[in-house]
């Protein structure tokens, strides 16, 4: 009996004792689980190299402008400022009767599509100059001589219509108002024989602009028509051995296409570095 009392006391106190040990949780193993994060792997040059020139080519290919500013901007930078200046070169051409795609061209060129100082610092997308008579604001900026006036506006909007109305206000450009407001080659032409620059290149360069953003069809719009020129054949068709600037032509490209090297190019046409713009005619012979 004394036995069977004893095994029963040891039977219950091994009970007692397994059931106050301690519970094994694997916290440890789970906690580590949860905690881990994975840490952010440091950008290397190559890496901030490749993401760089991933967010260049987003915008498009690289256009130099050369007027009033030489800037070197984007496709997609001119195509927001055409969005954003369409219709206010809509409504002049109506005001006014210049052509909308000639006021965009000299505003995307003489302003490097907004991003000139003279754009920046005074909102004067023409490069328009003080002369006579001006009382409003003006900033000083090296041009044809140093620290000329130019006009500052409030608002890109106000050189703009300051644009139209030094246009129609002055006898020299008085014979382009005879041209058909959709001829836009001949406004560029009209624009350089009348004195608005000294840049041989100048009509060129704002038909190349005009034919490459399609900025005739702002003037389609206003004359209710639908116009669309004829694609030119790079190659000029008479015997003066000219060819016209395509999209995506380098002095390079050139040099191998007509078997010249890029100095013999740069001679035959007096370039000084290797910019070259769209619509720009250039001697190969």
């Amino acid at each position: 009996m004394i036995k069977k009392i004893a095994l029963l006391l040891i039977v219950v106190l091994v009970a007692s004792c397994h059931s106050t040990r301690p519970v094994v949780r694997t916290t440890s193993k789970s906690k580590t689980k949860t905690s881990t994060t994975k840490k952010p792997v440091a950008q290397n040059a190559s890496t901030k190299s490749t993401t760089s020139k991933t967010s260049e080519e987003s915008k498009g290919k690289e256009v130099q402008l050369e007027a009033t500013s030489n800037i070197r901007t984007y496709d997609d930078e001119i195509k927001l400022y055409i969005s954003n200046f369409q219709e206010i070169a809509k409504n002049n051409m109506k005001s006014h009767g210049i052509p909308a795609s000639i006021t965009l061209a000299q505003g995307i060129l003489e302003s490097g599509a907004g991003k000139g100082k003279l754009a920046q610092s005074a909102n004067n997308h023409f490069g328009i100059k003080c002369h006579s008579g001006w009382t409003g604001e003006s900033v000083n900026h090296d041009d044809d001589a140093e620290q000329e006036c130019f006009r500052k506006y409030n608002h890109p909007s106000e050189s703009y219509r300051d644009h139209s109305l030094f246009l129609t206000s002055r006898n020299r450009y008085a014979n382009l108002f005879k041209l058909d407001k959709g001829d836009y080659e001949a406004w560029a032409k009209g624009l350089k024989d009348a004195g608005y620059a000294t840049d041989v290149k100048y009509p060129d360069k704002l038909i190349g602009l005009i034919e490459r953003f399609e900025l005739y069809k702002y003037d389609n719009e206003v004359l209710s028509r639908k116009f669309v020129p004829v694609k030119k054949d790079s190659l000029v068709e008479n015997s003066e051995g000219l060819y016209i600037i395509q999209q995506g032509d380098t002095l390079y490209s050139l040099s191998k296409k007509f078997n010249l090297s890029v100095e013999d190019l740069k001679k035959l046409n007096d370039l000084s570095d290797n910019a070259i713009n769209i619509g720009q005619k250039i001697k190969i012979k």
